[in-house]
Parts: structure tokens; C-alpha cells; sequence
């Protein structure tokens, strides 16, 4: 997973990129099966909501994650920047583990459909089965 690290109303240093890369490159074992190709980006944003306040939960952090097909996004806000990265960081592994799911469920229920496709094929009839419709066609 590419990871885009971009810095709003302060300054960047190597310290907080590594830390916020390591957090949110920490969701990869999640998404590797989803992520075959290695086509996922992630790009997380971090700032100061304003330059002015002194308390409050002035430092944010969003994230996007495209993966195949979908967009996963999550927003967080807290007075360190280190606990709103950490927010960030549990939002989006409950919202990959849900698409997951969702991706697991699709499966499953295209698996129903084709073993109700192999039950309804006549090479797959035993025989007294066969008997009845031989007998069905020649009628």
C-alpha cells in the first residue's frame, strides 16, 4: 500500500511522517487480501484545524484509501495529534473489516447461485432421475 502523508498548518517533521507512515501502514495486513495487485493508495492528511487556539481539539487527521472499486474514508479530531491519528487508525480498520465482510457475504451468496445452477443440470441427474426425464422428453 502507497502511503501520501501531507501536512496542514504545520510543519512536517521526519519524526511525525515515519510515526503517522507506521500507524496507518499498519492497516496493510488488513487489506492485503483486497489489494492483489497492489493498486491501494492511502493518503493521509494531518493539521491544525486553526493557528490561534490554545485548548481544544484543534489537531485533525483524515485519510482516504482507494482501493479497487471503493473509497474508504475516516476523519478524526483530538487535542494531541498522536491520539487523532490513533482514532483515525481504529475508524478505518472497523471500516475495512465491514467491507470485508460485505466482500465475503457477496461470495458466498454467488456460490449459492451456482450450486442451484449445478443441481438443475441434467448431467448431474442420477439415474432413476434420468428415467423420469428421458421419459419427460419423449412425451
Amino acid at each position: 500500500m502507497k502511503i501520501i502523508i501531507k501536512a496542514t498548518n504545520f510543519k512536517l517533521t521526519p519524526s511525525i511522517d515515519e510515526w503517522v507512515a507506521r500507524k496507518i501502514g499498519s492497516l496493510d495486513k488488513f487489506i492485503k487480501r483486497l489489494d492483489e495487485k497492489g493498486a491501494a493508495e492511502c493518503r493521509v492528511e494531518v493539521g491544525k484545524t486553526t493557528k490561534h487556539h490554545q485548548k481544544g481539539p484543534f489537531f485533525r487527521a483524515e485519510t482516504d484509501i482507494r482501493l479497487l472499486g471503493k473509497i474508504l474514508r475516516a476523519e478524526a479530531s483530538a487535542e494531541d495529534l498522536r491520539t487523532a491519528v490513533n482514532k483515525l487508525k481504529d475508524e478505518l480498520q472497523l471500516q475495512i473489516k465491514e467491507y470485508k465482510e460485505k466482500m465475503a457475504a457477496k461470495l458466498k451468496r454467488g456460490a449459492r447461485i451456482g450450486n442451484k445452477m449445478i443441481k438443475l443440470d441434467p448431467a448431474a441427474l442420477t439415474e432413476g432421475e434420468i428415467d423420469v426425464s428421458r421419459r419427460h422428453l419423449e412425451e
